[in-house]
């Protein structure tokens, strides 16, 4: 994992010289005109199966996520900063079964103060964030699993082509139903985001590693924009997922998944 992420950065030339950077003012005056709900995350609906496994209906399946944030504050509040919240729900769906059951369901809303960071010559350097997260599968018995954590975000460029999300997080209230799960999730994760042809082709990479270094993950995506024009921000994504804990309910169980499908993509590096 370590190697396929130094490979990455090798890859992007780790050139730090930045396109033409926004200023305090248009930032400000790009907040007060966006709207105060839009997409979080990536938003997508894809299909696939595993690597490591015989594919079947009941090792093959439907992956799709919800994800949307809304601004409570538009005027900065003190030290520059904006409250919002955000939901996102992802869930793993047996389409390939009879009745069509859904596997596992995960729910993780939150609440973020964040700051945009700036450098001398007020010009966007970077977008820090804290925030109170909570994440569940909304179940009971031995099937629930919950945590809840206070993160710290900060996401920037590399060079123009690369962006790079730094997270790390302090778990509270998490043992109750999933006792080791810091062992398979660690204690933050990093996203780095290529673009190979602008807003056509891109390539992104979230890695964690958990507090048992046996465990961890590495989630490479592929975006492709086949349309002309893109206006939508609607891409064709192919995803593979190595490791454990893509679900909460199987959070131990290692995989190795391939799908492909359909994703509006998420806007967290739009500033940039």
């Amino acid at each position: 994992m370590k190697k396929t992420i130094a490979l990455f950065i090798l890859l992007s030339g780790f050139n730090f010289t930045q396109a033409q950077k926004l200023t305090r003012d248009q930032i400000n005056d790009s907040i007060r005109e966006i709207s105060y709900f839009s997409n979080h995350l990536d938003n997508y609906f894809i299909v696939g199966g595993p690597t490591n496994r015989n594919i079947n209906s009941q090792t093959s399946n439907a992956k799709y996520q919800v994800s949307f944030k809304q601004i409570l504050t538009k005027e900065p509040l003190p030290f520059d900063t904006y409250v919002l919240l955000t939901y996102t729900q992802k869930a793993f769906w047996n389409i390939f079964e009879d009745s069509f059951p859904f596997r596992d369901l995960n729910f993780h809303p939150s609440i973020s103060l964040g700051k945009f960071v700036f450098d001398k010559n007020e010009q966007l350097r970077g977008v820090a964030s804290i925030s109170l997260e909570h994440e569940s599968n909304g179940r009971d018995s031995i099937y629930s699993r919950s945590w809840n954590r206070l993160s710290a975000a900060y996401r920037t460029q590399l060079s123009p082509q690369t962006n790079i999300s730094l997270k790390i997080w302090l778990p509270f209230a998490s043992k109750e139903g999933n006792p080791d799960l810091l062992d398979y999730v660690g204690l933050g994760e990093i996203n780095l985001e290529h673009k190979l042809i602008s807003n056509k082709l891109s390539l992104a990479l979230r890695a964690r590693k958990g507090l048992d270094f046996e465990y961890g993950s590495l989630r490479t995506r592929i975006y492709f924009n086949p349309f002309k024009r893109n206006i939508a921000n609607q891409f064709l994504m192919v995803e593979w997922y190595l490791g454990q804990a893509e679900s909460l309910l199987d959070y131990r169980r290692s995989q190795s998944m391939i799908r492909i499908g359909f994703v509006i993509k998420g806007n967290e590096f739009n500033w940039f």
